[in-house]
């Protein structure tokens, strides 16, 4: 990639092999022509939503505070810095405090505005009475709720022409917000579950994980099992429910995703995980993994990931272990999931969802 005389190498670092996906938008660009024409000398910098590293490689002389919402961006960030030769940045959460006050912030809206709203509540916790917030999306995905959230927390929101297809949201002049909750509760079976904004399907229950709870089936002598895709938790409790002796293993590539999980279901048995890979787990460590794979990142659709962790769930089960996975149709992972097992069933379908149970 080349932009105004700098040249950087930047890869995607997620298995796709969709060569029209790039790790770059004309959003991402239209931030940094942005920025390039403010005054930033001296100004505490803060990245938000900068998926593969993109504005952090052309930004790294700002020495930028990186917010990570997925511990698969921090990698690509890293990786990408790394083969440009760039120093590595600070990094962060969106629900810790920041290292400093910010001056001035890019975002690349996230698909989720719920995580949009938690991105600046957070930055106005976060920085001086003087910031400038610049919020970068493609026009095709505008939607006027992204200027209400904005106004919640800034007088002055400004929207720019159109450039390439994409636009920016200009946020001056910050207003006082005191006790703005990010949790949410979401009801299913009498039980309530907690999961921060901006955690997949927020307003309720996922119907597939809805569907896949009544088709899962661990036997008492599966001692140890993995909920792979964790998300706020609630497979796991349920599974927990049934089997109290359970050694429950719990990981998620969305940071928000872990800490909403760590709320709902907690003990000596059950561990946490924020990463997006299983080189954690030795292999045959687990009697059964269940698992409700993401496909959506952000506004694409890719199932490459979701196939590279079957292959390490194959790694990681047991002999005669089983692998549960619920899934739209349309995504026909039984072509992909049958050289690998010995045997791959159809134990549940409806006009929508499909729950596949894979025999090791």
């Amino acid at each position: 990639m080349s932009f105004q005389e700098n040249q950087y190498n930047i890869q995607r670092y997620d298995f796709s092999n969709d060569r029209s996906l790039r790790a770059f938008s004309a959003a991402d660009e239209l931030l940094l022509s942005s920025f390039n024409e403010i005054e930033t000398a001296n100004k505490n910098l803060g990245l938000y939503n900068d998926r593969f590293g993109f504005l952090s490689c052309h930004l790294s002389a700002h020495s930028p505070q990186a917010v990570i919402t997925h511990k698969s961006q921090e990698k690509a960030i890293a990786l990408n810095l790394e083969n440009n030769s760039l120093d590595s940045l600070s990094y962060s959460d969106p629900l810790s405090t920041l290292d400093v006050k910010l001056d001035m912030v890019l975002i690349k809206i996230p698909k989720s505005l719920d995580l949009f709203h938690l991105f600046l509540g957070q930055i106005a916790q976060n920085s001086t009475d003087e910031v400038m917030v610049i919020c970068g999306f493609m026009t095709r995905h505008f939607t006027p709720k992204m200027i209400q959230i904005a106004e919640q927390y800034f007088e002055v929101v400004t929207q720019s022409r159109a450039l390439k297809k994409a636009r920016v949201l200009t946020l001056k002049n910050k207003k006082q917000t005191e006790g703005i909750s990010f949790v949410k509760d979401l009801n299913y079976d009498d039980e309530t579950y907690q999961q921060y904004y901006g955690v997949f399907s927020g307003e309720h229950i996922d119907y597939a994980t809805q569907f896949f709870l009544k088709h899962i089936e661990i036997k008492n002598a599966q001692q140890h099992v993995l909920d792979l895709g964790s998300g706020n938790g609630i497979l796991a409790k349920e599974i927990v429910k049934q089997h109290v002796d359970a050694e429950m293993h719990l990981m998620d590539d969305a940071f928000l995703a872990v800490e909403s999980a760590k709320l709902n279901i907690k003990g000596e048995k059950i561990h946490h995980y924020y990463d997006n890979d299983l080189r954690v787990f030795y292999d045959e460590m687990f009697d059964a993994i269940v698992t409700n794979p993401p496909f959506h990142f952000e506004h694409e659709i890719n199932i490459q990931v979701t196939l590279e962790l079957f292959k390490e769930c194959f790694r990681c089960l047991k002999e005669n272990g089983n692998l549960q996975i619920v899934a739209n149709h349309h995504l026909n992972y039984k072509t992909h999931l049958s050289p690998l097992f010995s045997s791959v069933k159809v134990v549940a379908e409806d006009k929508k969802f499909v729950v596949y149970k894979c025999e090791k």
